[in-house]
């Protein structure tokens, strides 16, 4: 009876336990959220840490949208709620501010714009009646182009769980990716400069604990806890666009597009990683196409010439 009575308690600590840790993963529902500032990954860091250029190039981006064409999966309800986030415009246009490498022309918002500059010219009269003259709007030397090219969901999935004497815990994981693509296009000829693509890995995880166990006959303890936690779509693609924004700086520099204001600033850090990881990428890429390579070498078989018949053939014909 004593050790009955130790056992259960024991599954009652342990099941308070449980509950008291995973409710400690997340805020109480009674706590409101205060609105702040979106978070800054180290991605913006690295975009604000750019050495800096002569001046700052005008640029336009007229529409950066989502090209997946990707809807939310909800089992057995119908919604047209899309997986990625529809203002990528803004978020490009943000990023290319913060690089303090180019002054966006606003184009997303053109016949706002446009309509707003014929009120003031309408409103405002000078003496003899004639409309007021603006100042001509900006024109862009490039226009940034491109989009959300692509969103996998379910890339990885997998988990792992042990259970012993009533108490069991699991894990639960799944990897989404999202895809952007950036180029740049010189407005005097149309030519594409410059074009970078990456790639954000979205990260899902599900944690779940508890017990389930007969104390005596007719008495069953059961308790179970958990907690999940899914990286935004939203932050993923910031993240995304922030790397191509910085790839393609870089890509500028090295193609002779623009340069850097410090001569010194070639040897930095940044700029000195870049062109590293575009030569293991490409060194890695060479390593795959010799290896395929020597597989097909290693398949052609010797006589490979139909008309040729060996002699085994030959004396078995005769």
């Amino acid at each position: 009876m004593y050790h009955t009575k130790l056992s259960f308690l024991t599954l009652v600590l342990a099941a308070t336990t449980l509950l008291s840790g995973c409710a400690s993963k997340g805020k109480p529902l009674t706590e409101s959220s205060q609105p702040q500032l979106t978070y800054k990954s180290s991605h913006y860091v690295a975009l604000k840490s750019l050495p800096k250029t002569t001046h700052k190039i005008p640029v336009s981006v007229y529409n950066f949208r989502d090209q997946t064409g990707q809807y939310k999966p909800q089992a057995n309800v119908s919604s047209f709620s899309t997986s990625v986030t529809q203002g990528a415009t803004s978020i490009l246009t943000e990023a290319l501010l913060d690089s303090d490498w180019f002054l966006p022309i606003e184009r997303e918002g053109l016949q706002n714009l446009l309509t707003e500059r014929k009120i003031i010219r309408a409103s405002k009269k000078i003496d003899n009646n004639a409309a007021m003259e603006l100042a001509p709007l900006k024109t862009a030397s490039y226009i940034f182009e491109g989009g959300i090219i692509g969103y996998d969901s379910n890339i990885k999935t997998g988990g792992a769980g042990v259970g012993y004497y009533g108490f069991n815990v699991g894990e639960m994981y799944r990897e989404d990716q999202v895809h952007i693509y950036l180029r740049l296009v010189e407005v005097n000829s149309g030519a594409v400069l410059a074009s970078v693509s990456t790639t954000k890995t979205i990260l899902s995880q599900e944690l779940r604990t508890g017990f389930f166990r007969y104390i005596s006959l007719y008495r069953l303890a059961e308790a179970e806890a958990g907690f999940t936690t899914n990286e935004p779509v939203y932050t993923c693609v910031l993240q995304a666009i922030q790397k191509a924004v910085t790839s393609i700086i870089f890509e500028g520099v090295e193609k002779g597009i623009w340069d850097f204001n410090d001569p010194m600033d070639l040897q930095s850090e940044a700029y000195l990683s870049y062109l590293q990881q575009k030569k293991d990428d490409f060194h890695y890429l060479q390593n795959i196409a010799d290896k395929h390579v020597a597989k097909e070498e290693t398949e052609i078989p010797e006589n490979n010439n139909p008309f040729e018949q060996s002699s085994e053939f030959d004396a078995e014909f005769y």
